[in-house]
């Protein structure tokens, strides 16, 4: 690996979990290595142990030492250069990165998975799955008219490619390919592109004869979907891996798994706080650290049962029913969502998303 490269996984014991989630976000190697001064490996951190930490109430201020693994594999300079060694071990242990340490403990270097790999970092998942992906397309997305008079949302241009495509692109990047639209305003036009273009993917659609809301069509698809499925609303493209989403669900055993996004919002006043009637402290302007729901999700098929056939419902009201029976888990990401629902948000994605396709 490059020094600069790794030199841009190494953090101290001082880092906390926002930036530490900052770090994940740009350098994409879904692993940090926590180090002392001198570069000695203390522990490391993957963007999995920090999912975990945010839905155990670790707070973003908090030390990265709160979830920081200590008992690390590491291999020695000479074991390292036993490639057919490594691969077996990383195989067996399924890890993605192993890092290289001298006689002293410091970090000299670090094994990738991907160093084994002919295929391009980008290509499709070697993964295919079955699961089927429900992008609800019906809406008139009246935030951003007057475009969406003319066109739906799902075919709104993103660059050279409506937000739909994008979004079966990402999926089908991670081995999903099989998907089912929920259609209603200016559902011709949305039938006919889907219908024209040579896709490699399955696709399906139902017809709703009113507008049922951002879950209510899902009854419709009672008697299609019989295995945990994906639902995307058709204005948000997300930059995370599906397939990693899809076992973190497996592993939360949840009937429904939203994926949230870390965002700040920045309160532009002064806060007054407040302890047993008299003011503690004034904080001016401060910035506080939310999770936002992105509008994409896992549901397990038998939550269908739970929409009322034929009337609207919107996925919150969804969730208030089903918390009250059932587990409910949260896959947090930094970064990487784009909202196209709205005109500020779809200049921005535009942008960023053309930053991503030039790399």
């Amino acid at each position: 690996m490059e020094k600069n490269k790794l030199k841009s996984l190494l953090i101290s014991t001082n880092t906390n979990l926002k930036l530490a989630m900052q770090k994940l976000n740009e350098t994409a190697e879904k692993i940090l290595f926590v180090v002392d001064e001198k570069g000695k490996l203390l522990g490391t951190i993957t963007d999995g142990d920090i999912r975990r930490g945010i839905i155990s109430n670790i707070k973003f201020n908090d030390s990265v030492e709160k979830i920081m693994h200590t008992d690390f594999t590491k291999v020695t300079p000479d074991e390292a250069r036993l490639k057919e060694d490594i691969r077996k071990l990383m195989v067996k242990k399924k890890f993605e990165q192993i890092p290289v340490l001298n006689n002293e403990g410091i970090i000299i270097d670090v094994i990738l998975w991907t160093d084994f790999l002919e295929e391009k970092k980008h290509s499709r998942s070697k993964n295919v799955f079955e699961n089927q992906v429900v992008i609800m397309a019906g809406g008139k997305g009246t935030r951003l008219d007057p475009f969406t008079k003319i066109l739906p949302k799902p075919l709104i241009p993103i660059n050279d490619k409506p937000v739909i495509e994008h979004i079966m692109e990402k999926f089908y990047q991670d081995g999903f390919s099989k998907f089912i639209y929920t259609l209603n305003y200016k559902k011709e036009y949305i039938k006919l592109f889907l219908a024209e273009n040579k896709f490699p993917y399955n696709i399906d659609w139902i017809e709703e004869k009113e507008l049922l809301g951002t879950a209510g069509g899902l009854a419709l698809l009672k008697d299609k979907i019989t295995d945990t499925f994906f639902v995307a609303n058709c204005d948000s493209i997300l930059e995370t891996d599906f397939s990693e989403v899809l076992k973190w669900h497996k592993e939360q055993k949840a009937a429904i798994t939203i994926i949230g996004c870390h965002n700040e919002v920045k309160i532009p006043f002064g806060v007054l706080e407040l302890s047993d009637g008299k003011l503690e402290k004034i904080s001016e302007k401060p910035v506080q650290d939310i999770i936002i729901n992105t509008g994409v999700y896992i549901i397990e098929p038998y939550v269908i049962s739970h929409i009322p056939p034929g009337k609207p419902m919107d996925m919150n009201k969804l969730i208030d029913c089903i918390i009250e029976k059932e587990k409910i888990s949260v896959f947090p990401i930094y970064g990487g969502w784009f909202d196209i629902g709205q005109w500020k948000e779809y200049k921005k994605s535009i942008e960023k998303l053309g930053d991503l396709e030039g790399v």
